[in-house]
């Protein structure tokens, strides 16, 4: 799995720039799936989010007590943690200060990785 992580999510990119980072996410998506690599992926909205704590308490969200947010993911057919490592160094997720791309392996439910 990828997972799309902005240092600051509360920054709001003009129309234009979103419009040239959704052309460059789409060809790099469109890049991995030319390989029979992408399995799904979706963006996470940051409108209406909530944060539940462990204590109850209920806050607006995602941006609580840090600035950093998750703003999507992506699941990768991937031979190896290597090979996702390359296709993240492709994301223009990265274009942004301080963004980064986290890569996880995702845990079968018959234990199997």
């Amino acid at each position: 799995m990828l997972i799309f992580r902005h240092e600051d999510g509360s920054k709001v990119a003009s129309p234009e720039q979103i419009q040239v980072w959704m052309k460059q996410t789409m060809d790099w998506v469109g890049g991995i799936a030319a390989q029979n690599k992408f399995s799904s992926g979706n963006g996470l909205l940051f409108d209406d989010a909530k944060v539940v704590w462990h204590n109850g308490v209920v806050t607006n969200g995602p941006f609580g007590a840090v600035k950093e947010t998750l703003g999507g993911y992506m699941i990768v057919k991937a031979d190896s943690i290597d090979e996702a490592v390359e296709f993240a160094k492709g994301s223009p997720v990265l274009q942004g200060d301080g963004n980064s791309m986290e890569v996880r392996k995702i845990a079968r439910r018959d234990g199997i990785h």
